[in-house]
């Protein structure tokens, strides 16, 4: 019964994206592709989930009755609360409103809807699930609440959503300034920490900042990959179907070098293009899940790129 209801499932989206003859190769495909989509929608979730809490706990179990802050969107949520009493959760959702809107131009449209269901779930978490205090010592207070507050950004990143906009403002300023996106970052959380000094006092500014690095450390720590840019280089046979996904689904230019496979005692084979682009660590969730439906057996190597100039920086309109 639901192996036929699954089917007809299947044969209806087939339909409605207007396949007239429908092969056996095209209903396996399209059933590899929405399995892979909902593994990967899933696991998103989970991530997200988790890292919601875990940013929560750092915010009632330790951050929020010292009144230390963090840096980024985050810290100015703290720092208004902190002197006007007016809830987190209110300004969790208001000071990241901007940096959604952004997000739909700068990243894509699914990573902004992500981002924006992930601000709302830590703003109702933060509403109505209860932490106990856990410490009132000043330093464990800012290693640790640091710790779970980069741990929650950290995963959430990793479910491909941002629950502080910062990088996002960042990622936009570095297009239009032609500066690097961690210049922009350190900027901004000078602007935040020397108000923090000002406001709050020196004291809370200083564990404020270990609170920041704590954060930060923890976030490295968990986002592989956690550079400005990524240079991706993916060998497969299926390279032509892997230019057509990478520039119509992430907006992004590719380079292509002619090679040869390689393997073993086996020698050289046959020619083979190898594409190689740069994206921004935000899009890898979505190029993997994108690869994992064109070639799942793709030889794909990442690594960190400090900057990049020319041609790719602009990142082409999307088509929502």
């Amino acid at each position: 019964m639901l192996k036929e209801l699954w089917r007809k499932f299947i044969l209806t989206l087939l339909k409605i994206e207007g396949e007239v003859n429908i092969s056996r190769y095209k209903f396996l495909k399209r059933q590899n592709d929405l399995l892979v989509s909902l593994k990967s929608e899933l696991r998103s979730f989970l991530l997200i989930t988790i890292g919601i809490f875990s940013a929560s706990f750092g915010f009632k179990g330790f951050l929020l009755t010292n009144k230390f802050i963090d840096g980024g969107a985050t810290g100015i949520s703290l720092l208004i609360s902190a002197l006007t009493d007016v809830p987190l959760y209110y300004l969790i959702v208001l000071v990241n409103i901007p940096f959604i809107i952004l997000a739909f131009k700068t990243v894509n449209r699914n990573f902004a809807i992500k981002t924006i269901l992930a601000i709302v779930g830590l703003s109702l978490c933060l509403a109505y699930v209860k932490f106990p205090n856990v410490t009132n010592d000043n330093l464990l207070v800012a290693i640790f609440g640091g710790f779970f507050l980069g741990a929650g950004i950290g995963l959430s990143v990793r479910g491909g959503a941002v629950i502080d906009g910062t990088e996002v403002l960042a990622i936009f300023l570095s297009k239009k300034l032609g500066t690097t996106i961690g210049d922009i970052i350190i900027v901004i959380n000078v602007m935040i920490f020397s108000a923090a000094a000002y406001f709050l006092g020196v004291e809370i500014a200083m564990y404020s900042m270990i609170t920041y690095l704590a954060a930060s450390k923890t976030l490295d720590f968990l986002v592989e990959g956690i550079d400005e840019y990524i240079g991706v280089t993916i060998v497969s046979s299926r390279s032509e179907e892997i230019k057509s996904m990478i520039y119509n689904k992430l907006g992004r230019g590719v380079t292509v070098y002619s090679g040869k496979k390689g393997f073993g005692k086996r020698g050289l084979k046959e020619d083979n293009d190898i594409v190689f682009t740069v994206i921004t660590r935000l899009e890898i969730s979505k190029l993997k899940t994108e690869l994992e439906k064109i070639a799942p057996n793709a030889f794909v190597v990442m690594h960190a790129v400090k900057d990049t100039k020319g041609g790719m920086i602009k990142k082409r309109p999307l088509k929502h």
